[in-house]
């Protein structure tokens, strides 16, 4: 449906799209996940035809977004960060103007209009002015006018930002049921979110998508090490002789409460967190040595959000670079 590749786009000197291919089948919902400046609000302008690309292609449903325009943006329904309201009119005026834009006439207009207000539920405030609205409601009006022209492909810009926690959960349900019937695409930096509706997720970061896949899958595949912590009353020693066995623990910190306990902190890179707690906790009964606390810490898509975005930071891996140099430097001087 939506195809990608190569995309790149420069204000200036500035760098804000690196490179960026990817490819989205019809239907599902989508999530465009990253921090702030990331380049997700750049990257959707230039999907939807209201941005230049530097260089690269983009093509919706076969057609060029650069080259066939019109065909190509026909298939979009696009709800930026802001909402482009009207204030002074009402939900049913603003959408009859955005619907006669987009080349909808007489019945099929009238239709289409009563089935946006009926789809986004906002029956109740579809007379009032837009300017008296809620900011949900107006996040409502906006999904609305993406919908007018029934678009295969319905982008959405951070559409929860500034709601209540309220609104928030209406418009994810409003989200997954256009993922019913519409390839949805939205931007979030909220992790938790993405999550909560996404069949897929797309991380970019510094302009770079460094992961594509369903929410299960990333987990599986990047999942960084869990840990587990506990106490007990066996000292440092035998504590490193009953764990010595188990090739799933990866590190060890063992730390002397002064009480005569041990407190420990182990990390594996098992998937499976409790079939090692179980055999860890059998090990310490089977030396008669108690657990007096035994507590699971598994990674979740946060910590593999924070660490796929931070490793990818173009200044970090100079800083490691110029570091490495400089101790290359400094061990050809020490040998010389």
């Amino acid at each position: 449906m939506i195809s990608v590749s190569h995309l790149t786009k420069y204000y200036g000197d500035f760098l804000a799209v690196d490179d960026l291919s990817f490819s989205i089948d019809e239907g599902h919902v989508y999530g465009f996940l990253g921090p702030n400046g990331a380049g997700k609000t750049t990257t959707m302008n230039i999907l939807t035809g209201c941005l230049s690309a530097t260089s690269g292609s983009v093509t919706i449903g076969g057609f060029d977004i650069f080259t066939e325009a019109i065909p190509a943006k026909r298939l979009i329904g696009y709800l930026p960060e802001q909402p482009p309201l009207y204030l002074n009119e009402t939900p049913e005026e603003y959408l009859r103007f955005v619907g006669e834009a987009k080349g909808l006439k007489g019945e099929t207009l009238d239709r289409q209009i009563e089935q946006v207000i009926e789809q986004v539920k906002i029956q109740q405030v579809r007379g009032q002015r837009i300017s008296s609205l809620s900011k949900g409601y107006r996040q409502r009006v906006g999904i609305a006018q993406a919908l007018l022209g029934d678009p295969k492909v319905i982008i959405l810009d951070e559409p929860t930002v500034g709601l209540d926690p309220l609104q928030i959960i209406e418009i994810r349900d409003l989200i997954r049921q256009l993922g019913q019937t519409h390839t949805v695409i939205f931007s979030s930096h909220i992790l938790s979110e993405v999550q909560a509706i996404c069949d897929k997720i797309l991380i970019i970061a510094h302009g770079r998508l460094i992961a594509f896949d369903e929410p299960a899958a990333l987990e599986k595949s990047l999942l960084a090490d869990s840990s587990i912590a506990f106490t007990t009353e066996a000292t440092a020693a035998q504590v490193q002789q009953l764990l010595s066995g188990m090739e799933e623990i990866t590190g060890l910190e063992l730390h002397e409460t002064g009480n005569g306990l041990v407190s420990a902190q182990c990390t594996t890179d098992s998937r499976d967190i409790y079939a090692v707690s179980r055999r860890l906790f059998f090990a310490f009964a089977g030396s008669g040595k108690a657990l007096l606390e035994l507590k699971l810490q598994k990674a979740s898509l946060e910590d593999i959000f924070i660490e796929l975005t931070e490793s990818s930071d173009p200044a970090s891996q100079a800083e490691n670079t110029t570091a490495e140099g400089e101790e290359e430097q400094n061990d050809s001087r020490t040998q010389a």
